[in-house]
């Protein structure tokens, strides 16, 4: 007879996840990612006026990218430390931004309130992966367009969470989030709307693969909590097998670190 799988229990595994990523210090590294969130706004043709979302915003990249456009932005997150060092940033540059503290699967707005929403390395995150399309899709107006940045399966961040995936298994049956990274994962996710995509490269450079180590170590979430979570013999196996792959993905030269870090640029509009 086959065996009855159980429901996932999603509130736990938000639980879980939300702790991943308040751990460490994300602003630090996604402070380095910038680029991504002016590219995407670029991608999305984003206009002056237009009202913008940010879903799962960190610290605010795309929000910061679109409020410079003159963007009317409303940048979202679950971790209350993240948003706090976007409404710095946003300060500092004295971008008008309003920032409230939101969950990618259960957006506090009502249906087609934005012109675009937007997400870099955030909302593929979501462990109910429809949902959070779902989220996106009536979140944004008929007409409106949602811009992703996705890591991809085979890329470098792909490669490097399927690694400590091994040393700290996700649970049982979430999918993984590098699938946001696929047109065909992306077309089952948002059926009925225009997809566009293309493959893009974003440069991790550091001093040395030890100092991108040291660095994600401690302050990226998904390799601060792995590597409290094992013991002395299993954490240098992980570190051992992670400047592996650094020193196999490393094009730099003299002992700099120089890696591409492949992901996905989506634009899909709402039919």
């Amino acid at each position: 007879m086959p065996v009855a799988t159980l429901p996932l229990d999603y509130t736990a595994i938000k639980q879980r996840q939300q702790a991943v990523w308040s751990a460490g210090d994300y602003a630090l590294i996604g402070t380095t990612l910038q680029i991504v969130g002016e590219r995407l706004c670029e991608a999305v043709d984003l206009c002056a006026g237009s009202s913008v979302l940010d879903v799962a915003a960190g610290n605010g990249n795309a929000t910061l990218a679109a409020a410079r456009r003159f963007g009317r932005v409303t940048s979202t997150d679950y971790v209350r430390a993240l948003l706090d060092r976007g409404k710095e940033r946003a300060a500092a540059e004295r971008l008008a931004v309003s920032f409230q503290e939101a969950d990618a699967e259960a957006l506090p707005f009502a249906d087609g309130s934005f012109d675009v929403a937007l997400s870099t390395f955030g909302v593929m995150f979501t462990p109910n992966q429809e949902k959070g399309a779902a989220e996106l899709v009536r979140g944004v107006r008929r007409g409106g367009r949602i811009g992703l940045a996705n890591w991809t399966p085979d890329g470098f961040i792909g490669q490097l969470l399927k690694l400590v995936g091994r040393y700290a298994p996700p649970p049982a049956g979430v999918k993984p989030p590098t699938l946001w990274g696929t047109t065909a994962r992306l077309e089952e996710l948002f059926t009925g709307c225009e997809i566009n995509s293309s493959l893009q490269t974003f440069t991790f450079r550091y001093e040395s693969p030890e100092h991108w180590l040291e660095v994600f170590r401690n302050y990226y979430g998904p390799t601060n909590r792995a590597f409290a979570a094992l013991d002395m013999e299993k954490a240098a196996a992980l570190e051992a097998d992670i400047l592996d792959l650094l020193e196999k993905s490393n094009w730099g030269r003299g002992g700099n670190l120089i890696v591409p870090g492949e992901y996905l640029e989506v634009v899909i509009t709402r039919s």
